[in-house]
């Protein structure tokens, strides 16, 4: 609807919505126009499929089988059925998911951004977000369950809430059932200097939550006894 070509997902996220199976989709418009002459790979023979041409051949399915016939079998990442049979009962329940996942979020956010221990939150279905316009252009039912927010007190805070939260699940992963927390600069960013760590949009005080699916009071029970450990 927006005019992107090709659109990859990570299935682990959403589509599968548990942290059960690890894939991702790849999605062509079939629009692309590939005979352009800058996509050899496209329009020339192909050596190890008897000389096919993919976009001849295929046609709007061109790119989606040069995928399936070079890429998959040069890198194998095949799903097991068991895996794919994980995605598709998730996708069965997605449109159903995301509702809740979009309201929880809201309702986090808006909490968040009225609590004296939190210094900023970034969410952009929030009023006043620098892609708070463009949310509502693109997602307007919702900008998703993930948002970053400071907690006043630096990278000692940010610790001491992660190490307080009761009932949030101290993971690395995004777009689950259960709501997930993280302290990226003492986690997955710890590596880098305070420099890199600023260059990659990472601040002492950040946390990244992904708001899952659980009744919203006990979201926010465990925010708020966490925070108020925070601070002492």
């Amino acid at each position: 609807d927006w005019g992107a070509d090709i659109v990859v997902h990570s299935a682990t996220k959403f589509i599968g919505g548990h942290g059960t199976s690890i894939g991702g989709v790849l999605i062509a418009s079939g629009k692309f126009p590939w005979d352009n002459g800058r996509f050899p790979g496209m329009t020339e023979p192909s050596e190890g499929y008897h000389g096919v041409i993919f976009f001849e051949t295929f046609e709007d399915f061109g790119f989606t089988m040069k995928v399936r016939c070079e890429t998959l079998r040069i890198y194998g990442p095949a799903l097991s059925p068991f895996n794919s049979l994980m995605f598709l009962q998730g996708l069965e329940t997605l449109h159903l998911r995301m509702d809740r996942h979009c309201e929880n979020a809201l309702a986090v956010a808006r909490h968040l951004q009225d609590h004296p221990a939190v210094s900023w939150v970034k969410f952009p279905s929030l009023p006043g977000n620098k892609y708070h316009e463009l949310a509502k252009k693109y997602v307007p039912k919702g900008a998703s369950s993930v948002m970053t927010f400071g907690v006043t007190g630096g990278v000692a805070a940010g610790v001491k809430f992660i190490e307080s939260c009761q009932f949030l699940s101290h993971l690395a992963n995004v777009g689950d059932a259960k709501t997930l927390i993280i302290h990226p600069a003492s986690t997955t960013h710890r590596q880098l200097n305070e420099e890199e760590q600023a260059a990659a949009g990472i601040t002492p005080e950040m946390v990244r939550i992904s708001v899952g699916l659980e009744t919203i009071d006990d979201i926010l029970w465990d925010i708020d006894q966490a925070l108020a450990v925070s601070q002492t």
